[in-house]
């Protein structure tokens, strides 16, 4: 299948998809298709993607859980330095897998992508010195949409690696740090989230 191996619906959870490309390496470095539209709708992934974007992040720094509310995106998801823990939570009305989360490594070394369809709430932490993150949408940011979900919400359960404190009710960064002592960098909008059975009433 062209220059892609794709793992599918992952952990059960319906659309989910950890994407592997070929990786063509030798003494010079390595050469690599990060994206092919014509492997993708090979791989039945006939997506239309219309925004790039990339942010760097120091560690301990954790970004999430953020969806877009009206305008919902699918999302693919890359680490071009560094490390990261990347997870996808499954917002879908009436789905199998609702509140059900999976989390994946990505890494420069093992350049894994990471598929996040529409309906899912996402968000990663650093955990490496720094880390370059990029990823791919299918529809436009649109402002004074971003929803969110606490990243510690104990209903989704998220272990998220290297990482030690407890839960006082709130997504709060306070009192939680990293293996190392480094300290867990929330913004101050990610610090207020609610959690999934507080924000969505099924």
């Amino acid at each position: 299948m062209g220059q892609i191996r794709v793992d599918y619906d992952v952990e059960g959870i319906k659309g989910l998809c950890v994407i592997e490309p070929a990786v063509h390496g030798d003494n010079r470095g390595y050469f690599m298709e990060t994206y092919n539209a014509n492997d993708m709708k090979e791989a039945g992934l006939d997506i239309l993607f219309v925004q790039d974007n990339q942010s760097c992040s120091a560690k301990g720094v954790l970004r999430g859980l953020h969806f877009q509310k009206q305008y919902p995106q699918t999302k693919l998801v890359r680490c071009i330095k560094g490390a990261v823990y990347d997870v996808a939570v499954d917002l879908r009305e009436n789905s199998p897998t609702y509140g059900k989360h999976y989390g994946i490594i990505l890494t420069e070394e093992n350049k894994k992508q990471f598929l996040i369809p529409k309906g899912f709430a996402h968000g990663f932490f650093v955990l490496s010195d720094i880390a370059e993150f990029c990823y791919k949408c299918d529809d436009f940011y649109h402002p004074n949409d971003e929803g969110g979900l606490a990243w510690n919400d104990p209903e989704i359960g998220i272990k998220w690696p290297e990482l030690e404190g407890e839960y006082r009710g709130s997504a709060d960064s306070e009192g939680y740090h990293m293996t190392d002592g480094t300290p867990l960098n929330l913004s101050e909008k990610d610090k207020k989230w609610k959690g999934i059975r507080e924000t969505f009433h099924f």
